[in-house]
C-alpha cells in the first residue's frame, strides 16, 4: 500500500478542514495516508512516504506562512527531488498568485507535481469539501 503525508498548516481552520477532506479521499482511495501538522513533519521523514501532500493558506502578500510552515518546507525542499508531490491551500483574497509561486517553487527541487494543486477561496462549503475528497482520492490513485 502506498503512503501519503498530507502536511498543513492552519490559522483559521480552513486549510485544516481541507487537509481532513484530503485525508479521507486518500484513504477511500485505497492508500496509506497520514496527517502532519507543520510543525510534527521534517525532512528525515520526507523518504517514509511515496507522495507528499502540502497545505498552506495564502498569507500576507501571498506567502507561505512564514513562522512554522515556511521553514519547513524549506528544510524538506533539498529531499523533494524525485518526489511525487501535490499543493493545497485556502485563500482569501488575491487570485492564487502563492499557489502559483509554490507551484514553480517545488518544481524548481526537482520534484514531480503530477496532479497540480487546489485552492479554495475562504472556508470550504459542501461542494469544497467534496472537491478535496476527489483531490485526495486522485493522488491515492496515481501512486
Amino acid at each position: 500500500m502506498k503512503k501519503i503525508a498530507i502536511v498543513y498548516w492552519s490559522g483559521t481552520g480552513n486549510t485544516e478542514e481541507m487537509a481532513n477532506a484530503i485525508l479521507q479521499g486518500a484513504k477511500d482511495g485505497g492508500s496509506d495516508a497520514q496527517l502532519f501538522q507543520a510543525t510534527s513533519f521534517n525532512k528525515e521523514l520526507v523518504d517514509q512516504f511515496d507522495l507528499i501532500v502540502f497545505g498552506c493558506p495564502s498569507m500576507g502578500a501571498e506567502v507561505l506562512e512564514e513562522t512554522e510552515f515556511e521553514p519547513m518546507y524549506v528544510e524538506c525542499k533539498a529531499s523533494l527531488s524525485g518526489k511525487n508531490t501535490a499543493l493545497f491551500g485556502s485563500y482569501g483574497w488575491g487570485d492564487g498568485e502563492w499557489m502559483r509561486n509554490w507551484e514553480q517553487d517545488i518544481l524548481a527541487t526537482g520534484a514531480a507535481l503530477p496532479c497540480g494543486y487546489l485552492m479554495i477561496n475562504e472556508k470550504p462549503d459542501a461542494a469544497g469539501i467534496e472537491s478535496c475528497k476527489k483531490f485526495g482520492s486522485d493522488l491515492a490513485q496515481l501512486i
